[in-house]
């Protein structure tokens, strides 16, 4: 559900410019009159732990809104009530520092008091919220494509969806603990945003997945298009709460956000 890195991170500079809604989903438009924006496609995203509670994801969907010509929607996952507040945020990790006693202790101290959280929000009732969510504006906007793109929780969630057909395609962005069974469901083409230390899609985790779906490739007609892409000094969160002020974790970030524009560029 979530680890001690989920508590870590950092604001991303800039304002949204996008509408909350009644139901307190984020909508960033597509840019009017905009190369594409006639056509009738959409973009998800699904957040972490923070929700709504940060404008990080606000300012990401502006960014995705702008470079696909294309809606996209934040939907409020955790119905008004997110795992972490921002409050509780700390400065992010780089790839090779370890947790440590204390980090555990302070992560189980702030997760302890969250149980009722965490049952109330349990992957089941998310993903129903989710697939709602998905099918009330698909109804509402005549939606013919959509993508949607996870961050942790939400990249767990990206993985659900893969096996389904609710989305056209998805991005995994270092996601949170997921079934690697998952893998042999995935209908839809699939992206993986992969940090270098990641506490819940470790490196023998995210191996294994390629190679089962490199397996699939070959010897089942259901194999599925994918691509991994790693990004070498970051940690967990990096591609959704980056610490914008050291240079490769920055850099990993845009590129990441580049890797996602590009996915779905070719897919939507």
């Amino acid at each position: 559900m979530s680890c001690p890195d989920c508590t870590t991170g950092a604001n991303l500079p800039g304002t949204p410019k996008g509408v909350l809604k009644d139901d307190g989903s984020y909508f960033a438009a597509a840019p009017e009159g905009g190369e594409g924006s006639e056509h009738k496609r959409a973009v998800l995203l699904l957040t972490d732990a923070f929700g709504l509670g940060l404008d990080n994801p606000k300012i990401m969907a502006d960014y995705f809104a702008e470079q696909l010509h294309c809606d996209v929607w934040v939907p409020d996952i955790w119905a008004g009530k997110p795992l972490v507040k921002e409050s509780e945020l700390k400065l992010p990790e780089k790839a090779g520092e370890k947790i440590g006693f204390l980090g555990w202790s302070r992560f189980y101290m702030t997760m302890l008091p969250k149980i009722g959280k965490i049952i109330s929000n349990r992957p089941s009732v998310v993903d129903k919220r989710i697939k709602n969510f998905i099918n009330k504006i698909k109804a509402d906007n005549k939606y013919e494509n959509m993508g949607a793109v996870g961050y942790c929780f939400g990249g767990a969630c990206c993985a659900r969806l893969a096996a389904t057909d609710a989305v056209d395609t998805v991005v995994i962005c270092h996601p949170g603990n997921f079934s690697l069974k998952l893998i042999d469901k995935f209908i839809i083409p699939v992206s993986f945003v992969c940090a270098e230390d990641d506490f819940t899609f470790p490196t023998a985790k995210r191996q294994k997945a390629e190679r089962l779906l490199a397996q699939r490739a070959k010897d089942d007609k259901r194999g599925v298009e994918y691509e991994f892409q790693d990004y070498k000094g970051t940690v967990h969160g990096f591609a959704a709460r980056p610490n914008t002020q050291l240079p490769e974790i920055k850099e990993a970030f845009e590129k990441s956000l580049e890797q996602t524009v590009s996915w779905f560029k070719k897919r939507l």
